[in-house]
């Protein structure tokens, strides 16, 4: 036990003495008013306890006097003293556990070797210091303090046990001072030895009750430095820490954490003070911090800091900003005032001088903010951002339009805008969608961004027709090919080969057993016709086949049309629908802007003059930006409006200002086409070397971190563009020039066929002559019942009946042939009539039938139907004669008679 408080001085041969007693398994009843040799790296063994307050007790009793008087934020001062790692440590762990009911904020945490480290104090916002030092170490760093105005009425100083030692109050130490102490004197030492005493007694007992430790010795005998003995007391493990013994009055019972510290401690709050004679300063107690107790505090009067009769802020004191501005949705935008107060409403956020600074003179300030000329509201999503800051920083602001409306760029070697602004000094500050780059960074202060931006390119949707091949999109090419080429054709050809072969069909193996039925033809090509019929479910005439295969394939074929035309109906719908054609260029670096005049006719684009979007155009396409020239807006509204109008093709700017008019577009129309290009952000700007930075840096990555700045960004850039109106509007009719697809396909099939009909002449003007020589219609008929019919002599008697019925004579000879002909035609029915009374003399009966004359044959054009070349067979004829008369004498007659 050791009541000296020595800070320091005897923290190395306390910590080896403890690292010792560890070694060798000796259990430590500690109590040490410099407690510094405790020091948690230093000493880990489990068989040590404090019965002093530990730095744990006066980390927690500091900060209960902050948590009285709302002081959030703060600092960490401490020397190199023993153990300021552990003050440190404590401080943040308590911080932690306090969250949930009180916020705190550890502004700095400084270890001071040199008074110069004191300087990042006065650089932060640090009204509240915690010190951790000695006494001597304090008188030293509290001087500099005062040096570099850290001490008055604005700055409060909380210390340790180790500053305040024995009540000593040095000079040099400010008034106000606040600090924690706990009773070191011998008497306070020697009260303790009775609690010792008992902590080891009920620790020995309870390690004897123990039935584990049945059998097992506390001596000492064995234990020797030298080689034949033990080094280490394993029987030192004494149930100290579980001990529990009564307290004083109205005081709770001794106990201990896992860390062998007290769980319940007693802390005086001391307060710096000028003594009665007011000659010398005092040390007063003024409350007492209770750990046990749920109001921990309790405190009297204090005296102040500068003998202020009111706890300070801890905060640093309000300040006045002037800052410029330049408005741009959703940043900033200008609204009227209340015509009647001059003010704002809720949503139109903060008064806003628009005017210039000479045109302010000689006015009243109550009547220029009724007039919209000289104050408007200011809005947006900078605006709010700037209100977050004057809360957490305590400033009072003026917002002031930029005199010449522009964005700050070197113009003649010179700054303008927002630049020329802080350049000149006429401006704290500039607050709006600033963009960082090299050139403004040379010559004013940027904070951390507080939005990523880049130059992005809008343009507008305009409808479009409906592709010309929509009515093909719901396959891609390959199951086209698969439809066409492969199902169709196989289908076909399994039909046809089915029909032929099968007993009952093309073939008519069967039939020939029955003469009572009617004869039947089937070809490729009506199979061909039966199959597309099938396939577009069309409602013409088709032959169908008569053999149970082809039939059962046929309907096969009709099961899979019925798939396959459910899908396409189905699809076709999404593909035929108004398609929106926009210019989709890939970037500001695309060819056609790079180069303008290289796409005829050259497309119309533009941004805004002495911006950053044009000013990097102008550094890196010149050519670009020499055209483009003739196209600039004077605002960005102008040039989306142009770009809705179709009087621009494109409008090149920021990147988040094109995204937020293209959310706010109701119709959709708008769109951002391409990659962004040089990328960077928007920041607050400042004056070279302003002291402002630093304090809003650090505030924009608090705003980052906890979400605000997001917040922020999905409130102020939400737009009122609903897909749902697109959706309408596709139910609209359609225009002659939406479904003109259709009628191109009508088109084509007319020209196909035209073009048949040409091929159709062509074979019976010169391939039908040939083919006839080769082939008497029987393969042919195979492929195309009228093409085998073309080939044989009844089709050429078709033909001739047709010629004939069209035929004029135009000159005598042709009259002369047709009346020989006529007279041949008469001669020859004279000549049948003869031989059938021959017949008949004879006993044999003839066919009755009666071959047309030529007169009727000429004389029946206007009839439907041709007339019937053989008239009317006799149905007494046996069917046997009636098969082989039409299949073997049929062409032989007719050559004989004609």
């Amino acid at each position: 036990m050791m009541n000296n408080e020595q800070f320091g001085h005897s923290t190395a041969s306390a910590q080896y003495f403890l690292q010792l007693a560890g070694y060798l398994g000796i259990p430590v009843i500690s109590w040490n008013a410099d407690n510094s040799g405790l020091e948690r790296r230093a000493s880990q063994s489990t068989l040590q306890l404090q019965l002093a307050p530990s730095i744990e007790h006066q980390s927690a009793a500091m900060l209960s006097i902050l948590e009285r008087y709302k002081w959030h934020q703060f600092s960490v001062v401490t020397s190199q003293i023993a153990g300021h790692d552990d003050f440190v440590q404590a401080v943040r762990e308590r911080v932690a556990e306090m969250q949930d009911h009180f916020k705190f904020t550890i502004l700095n945490a400084i270890v001071v070797t040199r008074t110069s480290d004191l300087m990042e104090l006065v650089n932060s916002e640090a009204r509240v210091m915690l010190l951790y030092a000695t006494q001597t170490e304090a008188i030293t760093i509290l001087r500099a303090a005062e040096d570099l105005k850290l001490t008055g009425e604005n700055y409060v100083w909380v210390v340790s046990q180790s500053v305040i030692e024995k009540k000593d109050a040095h000079p040099q130490f400010p008034i106000g001072m606040l600090g924690v102490h706990f009773d070191t004197s011998s008497a306070a030492l020697m009260s303790e030895i009775s609690n010792a005493i008992k902590i080891y007694g009920y620790g020995v007992e309870a390690y004897v009750s123990d039935p584990a430790n049945r059998g097992k010795k506390l001596n000492t005998q064995s234990l020797s430095c030298e080689d034949e003995g033990r080094g280490r007391w394993d029987n030192g493990e004494l149930y100290l820490r579980n001990v529990s013994i009564e307290g004083d009055l109205n005081k709770p019972n001794i106990e201990f954490t896992a860390d062998g510290d007290l769980k319940s401690a007693e802390l005086k709050i001391m307060n710096l003070r000028p003594s009665a004679n007011n000659k010398n300063l005092v040390w007063e107690e003024i409350g007492v911090w209770k750990s046990w107790e749920t109001q921990k505090l309790d405190i009297r009067d204090i005296a102040w800091p500068g003998n202020s009769h009111a706890p300070p802020q801890g905060v640093p004191e309000k300040f006045h900003l002037k800052i410029t501005f330049l408005e741009e949705a959703p940043y900033i935008n200008l609204s009227p005032a209340d015509p009647v107060s001059g003010k704002c409403l809720m949503d139109r956020g903060v008064l806003c001088r628009v005017a210039a600074d000479h045109e302010m003179a000689d006015i009243d300030v109550g009547q220029a903010h009724r007039n919209g000329s000289f104050y408007q509201c200011c809005s947006g999503f900078c605006i709010d951002l700037l209100e977050k800051f004057a809360e957490e920083l305590g400033f009072t602001y003026e917002l002031v339009r930029v005199e010449d409306g522009k964005w700050g760029t070197l113009e003649n070697g010179k700054w303008n805008g927002l630049i020329a602004d802080l350049v000149n000094r006429k401006t704290d500050m500039v607050l709006t969608s600033l963009m960082i780059n090299t050139e403004r960074e040379a010559v004013v202060d940027f904070s951390e961004p507080f939005m990523e931006t880049g130059i992005a390119i809008v343009v507008a949707k305009r409808t479009g027709i409906i592709s010309p091949t929509a009515f093909l999109e719901p396959f891609d090419t390959a199951s086209w090919m698969l439809v066409g080429i492969v199902a169709i054709q196989a289908a076909t050809f399994m039909i046809f080969l089915f029909e032929w072969l099968s007993p009952s069909g093309y073939d008519m193996k069967l039939y020939l057993q029955n003469t009572n039925v009617t004869p039947y033809r089937f070809s490729l090509f009506r199979t061909y016709w039966l199959v597309w019929a099938v396939l577009f479910q069309a409602a013409v005439h088709v032959d169908s086949p008569r053999g149970f295969t082809s039939r059962f394939m046929t309907n096969v074929w009709a099961l899979f049309a019925v798939v396959f035309l459910a899908i396409y109906t189905a699809n076709l719908a999404a593909f035929m629908i108004t398609r929106e054609e926009f210019h989709e260029f890939t970037g500001l670096n695309d060819s056609r802007l790079v180069h303008p005049y290289s796409h005829k006719p050259s497309f119309k684009f533009g941004t805004i003059p002495y911006s950053h979007t044009d000013s990097t155009i102008n550094k890196y396409f010149k050519e670009m930006h020499y055209y483009m020239k003739q196209h600039n807006k004077s605002s960005v509204a102008d040039g989306v409006a142009d770009v809705l109008s179709g009087s621009l093709d494109a409008f090149i700017y920021d990147g988040t200002v094109l995204d937020y008019l293209v959310a706010q577009d109701e119709d959709c129309r708008l769109m951002t086409v391409g990659s962004w290009y040089a990328m960077t952000g928007y920041g607050l700007a400042f004056s070279r070397n302003s002291k402002y930075v630093q304090m809003f840096n650090k505030r924009l990555l608090e705003f980052r971190a906890n979400g605000d700045l997001e917040r922020l960004r999905r409130y102020w850039m939400t737009g009122t563009c609903r897909p749902g109106k697109q959706e309408h509007k596709s139910s609209d009719p359609l225009a002659l020039e939406q479904f003109l697809s259709a009628f191109l396909l009508l088109m084509a099939g007319i020209l196909l066929a035209a073009l048949l009909l040409l091929l159709e002449h062509v074979y019976f003007k010169y391939i039908r002559k040939r083919i006839a020589k080769k082939d008497g219609g029987h393969c042919c008929a195979l492929i195309s019942l009228s093409m085998g019919k073309s080939l044989t002599f009844r089709g050429a008697v078709y033909e001739a009946t047709e010629i004939l019925k069209k035929h004029r004579c135009n000159d005598p000879i042709c009259d002369t042939h047709l009346w020989k002909v006529k007279h041949e035609l008469d001669m020859t029915r004279l000549r049948v009539r003869q031989l059938e009374k021959a017949l008949d003399k004879h006993g044999i009966k003839t066919p009755q039938l009666r071959l047309a004359s030529s007169s009727d044959l000429l004389n029946h054009h206007h009839l439907k139907e041709r007339p019937p070349l053989l008239g009317n067979l006799s149905l007494a004829a046996s069917a046997q004669d009636l098969y082989r008369w039409s299949y073997k004498t049929e062409i032989a007659e007719m050559e004989t008679v004609l």
